[in-house]
């Protein structure tokens, strides 16, 4: 019989205050979890966005006007919701309102083109969606071809007040031109959406851990983005382990004080999302950064802040780092940074360590355990250059190519067993049966090596993924795309190391006739490809390396 740590080496790094298991059943529902928030601090300020502040108890009664509204649209029980926006306050409202009311979050980059909108849209079933006016146009391109029959439409200024909501609406639409021209009949705009929820009646209705809460989509090798399927328990369990591996650090803050997180990385991404919803239940205080490319806007804004947690990825740690109007911040209260979503390059920690006197702890999971799966124990001040430990009640294996579990010290496919993996990919039996183990372990197409400790190192990727500034890639997707230009007549795409962004998109064309440009293949996929997903790199040749089947070798082209 093994011992706990023998089995669970890992629990030997755990910082004191950390527990080796959490208790899932501490919530029946991640709607459990928002109320239990917003009847414990009702007078607490949950969220900050240019300047104004949103009270729980506002929170809490936006969400049920909103949810009441939803609910006199007569969407069915697990109806398809989805959010198309970056983070404004009507976010956290919409989605404490979409689960609340018995619904499905499903989480869209705003930054989509029209087709990879539509293959969501239609792929979820969603049948409403809350969008932000400036990626209108994009939705008006293919509503037509989706399931959708309500749309909500917001602006930057919906909720800034009468006189300062103007200015900014004024600024983003005529200044800034940030609202291409759009035309989508019968949308109903976010505050009459509020105020027809307020003359409605809202029904609470009994949700089960076993309920989906949110459909998170991600890539996959097939080239075709999938739907993780998260429970309401998947991430109420990812909410209490998170909460659990911070402990150590939240319990510095000084005793009163609010604890105040950043949230610049975007909440339709599963790590901000999570991370919003840790804060919530601490009863703390989420800043919103609409633009987190936006440095300097971001530096001006976090100087009006006393905060304590910062998640970001690399790029973003580096290019803050970097930038000359740093220093105007207050770093002094920063008790943890955490990076997740890509690798935390050595130099950068040591630099963001250096400015701040706050080290990175680099953490790792994906869409599919909602997200975090391993971290480094946040009272570590030192570089690991691994993804960490397993956190509370996980556990990690390295596997061979029959799903056998290798030695430690060896190479394998790293897979995670706990209550935070996904109930599979929505409606693709097929490609679930790929990912999990007869044990119920999420086989996650990294390929690393555990040490004696239970440290887990990533050493190379057994998908030909792309990871770009924490977004996933897949080849097949660009080469799907790039191959229906005219003129092109075979393409492969890999990813190359970058400076900026970790690794960036290279795509090899052989050309039908010598007449195509590079200005026109990127011209091509500004139209139908999002921006992370966009070649950097354009290489044409004569002929792409191959397998005697014809299979062309991506390897020997990287």
């Amino acid at each position: 019989m093994l011992t706990a740590t023998q089995d669970r080496p890992w629990l030997s790094a755990y910082p004191d205050g950390v527990p080796a298991d959490i208790d899932p059943s501490a919530y029946t529902s991640l709607t459990a979890l928002i109320d239990a928030s917003f009847k414990k601090y009702p007078q607490r300020e949950a969220f900050s966005f240019m300047g104004k502040n949103f009270s729980y108890s506002q929170i809490d009664a936006q969400s049920r006007a909103f949810g009441a509204y939803l609910q006199g649209l007569g969407l069915t029980r697990g109806d398809r919701v989805a959010l198309m926006m970056p983070n404004v306050p009507q976010y956290p409202v919409a989605v404490a309102a979409i689960l609340r009311a018995g619904y499905v979050v499903v989480n869209v980059n705003p930054l989509y083109t029209p087709r990879e909108l539509e293959h969501q849209l239609k792929d979820s079933g969603a049948r409403a969606i809350v969008i932000l006016e400036n990626f209108a146009v994009t939705l008006e391109r293919c509503i037509a071809a989706t399931p959708i029959q309500h749309v909500v439409l917001c602006s930057m200024g919906d909720q800034l007040g009468l006189l300062k909501g103007a200015i900014v609406n004024l600024v983003v639409r005529k200044l800034k031109k940030l609202v291409p021209a759009f035309n989508l009949p019968g949308a109903v705009s976010f505050n009459s959406a509020l105020a027809q929820g307020e003359r409605g009646s809202f029904k609470s209705p009994d949700i089960k851990p076993d309920d989906i809460a949110v459909l998170q989509y991600t890539g996959g090798t097939t080239g075709v983005s999938k739907g993780a399927v998260l429970l309401h328990r998947n991430l109420v369990s990812n909410v209490l382990q998170s909460e659990a591996w911070l402990t150590p650090t939240l319990k510095t803050v000084t005793p009163g004080v609010q604890p105040i997180t950043i949230c610049a990385l975007p909440m339709y991404h599963i790590f901000a999302f999570t991370m919003t919803m840790v804060f919530m239940r601490l009863g703390g205080k989420t800043v919103l950064i609409p633009n987190p490319r936006d440095f300097p806007s971001v530096l001006k804004e976090l100087t009006h802040h006393e905060f304590h947690c910062f998640p970001a990825v690399n790029t973003l740690f580096n290019a803050l780092a970097n930038h000359p109007d740093f220093n105007t911040v207050n770093w002094k209260n920063l008790k943890i940074s955490i990076g997740g979503g890509m690798a935390v390059q050595g130099a950068v920690a040591k630099l963001w360590l250096e400015k701040t006197g706050n080290p990175i702890t680099e953490a790792y999971g994906l869409s599919e355990t909602s997200p975090l799966a391993t971290a480094n124990p946040v009272t570590n001040t030192n570089y690991t250059g691994t993804i960490g430990v397993p956190v509370s009640s996980t556990w990690v294996r390295c596997l061979d190519d029959d799903g056998v579990q290798v030695p430690r010290g060896e190479t394998g496919e790293i897979a995670i067993k706990g209550p935070q993996v996904m109930a599979g990919y929505w409606q693709r039996p097929d490609e679930t049966a790929k990912v999990m183990t007869a044990d119920g372990y999420f086989r996650t197409g990294d390929i690393g090596v555990m040490d004696e400790r239970g440290y887990v190192k990533i050493v190379d990727r057994k998908k030909d993924m792309i990871l770009v500034s924490g977004f996933n890639v897949y080849p097949t997707e660009i080469e799907e795309v790039v191959s229906q230009l005219d003129g092109v007549l075979e393409c492969a795409c890999v990813g190359t190391p970058d400076a900026d962004s970790g690794e960036a998109v290279k795509v090899f064309i052989v050309r039908k006739n010598p007449g195509l440009t590079e200005e026109q293949v990127r011209a091509y996929c500004r139209e139908n490809l999002t921006g992370y997903k966009r070649p950097k790199l354009v290489e044409f040749r004569s002929d792409l390396p191959k397998t005697p089947v014809g299979k062309i070798l991506r390897r020997e082209l990287r």
